[in-house]
């Protein structure tokens, strides 16, 4: 599903995923991808990250995050969605 040849990946992080730097690590890779969307802790304790572009840029972006931090990941469960246009670059949310 790509809307202009993007598409949305939402992804929850489970694992020791808050209080290490998680969420400063994701936003740093990010600037490496033509990657939008953001990265946010949940109350719950997993990170959420929704991120929007090519699909090739999300896979490489993706697979970055778990070659930098599979050490504090131990599940994830990811969705697919057509992309939305809607973020102007890639942040940390509060």
């Amino acid at each position: 599903m790509t809307v202009g040849g993007h598409q949305q990946r939402e992804v929850f992080y489970r694992g020791r995923v808050q209080g290490v730097g998680f969420r400063y690590t994701v936003s740093r890779i990010a600037a490496r991808f033509a990657v939008t969307g953001y990265v946010r802790n949940l109350s719950d304790g997993r990170v959420l990250v929704v991120a929007e572009g090519p699909e090739d840029e999300l896979d490489r972006f993706l697979e970055a995050v778990l070659d930098e931090l599979s050490q504090y990941i131990r599940g994830k469960n990811e969705s697919l969605k057509p992309g939305t246009g809607q973020f102007a670059r890639f942040e940390i949310r509060y």
